[in-house]
């Protein structure tokens, strides 16, 4: 069993709380928007960390992380873009990758919007873990850890942070998993 944390959109700026939701996952994975250098490197020093950039990603993060990732954990194959759209509205060209390689877990971000939806047309889970970052319209910073058992995606929790309620109370989330 391997224990996933995954985020996107952090534009420049990693929440402390990251570091406890996602203290006892193996890996970490970065749907994109990642923002500045600093991030991803302070990411990777502390869990493994998968990446896909993201459309304000600079040069230099696009010449460190792909655009997309192909890749197996246990026996689950992760299809990983930045904008990917999600089940019935994908972003062009998508859906053809989604069909050729058939991947059970389809993950992206970019909306800022978090979605975890199975599409039954192309058996594949879609997984948009929201803006971890707090640049954007998003009322919630958000962020997902799950477990990966073999061919099975278990144990599903999201970490929801007020913006709001965190900028008024100095940086004192009010939370729910």
């Amino acid at each position: 069993m391997i224990k996933i944390g995954l985020l996107s959109d952090t534009h420049g700026y990693i929440n402390p709380r990251v570091f406890d939701f996602f203290s006892s996952c193996d890996e970490l994975w970065h749907a994109g928007d990642i923002g500045t250098e600093e991030v991803l490197l302070e990411l990777e020093q502390f869990k493994p960390l998968r990446a896909v950039s993201g459309n304000i990603d600079s040069a230099r993060i696009k010449t460190m992380v792909p655009n997309q990732q192909l890749f197996t954990v246990e026996k689950v194959k992760v299809f990983m873009t930045h904008i990917g759209g999600y089940p019935g509205r994908y972003a062009s060209g998508i859906k053809r990758i989604l069909q050729r390689e058939k991947p059970q877990l389809f993950i992206c971000g970019h909306s800022h919007i978090t979605k975890i939806i199975h599409d039954p047309v192309l058996n594949v889970l879609h997984m948009n873990p929201g803006a971890a970052g707090n640049h954007g319209l998003h009322q919630l910073i958000t962020f997902i850890r799950f477990d990966i058992n073999q061919s099975s995606i278990e144990n599903l929790e999201i970490m929801e942070i007020d913006r709001k309620k965190l900028i008024s109370a100095n940086d004192q989330p009010n939370e729910s998993v």
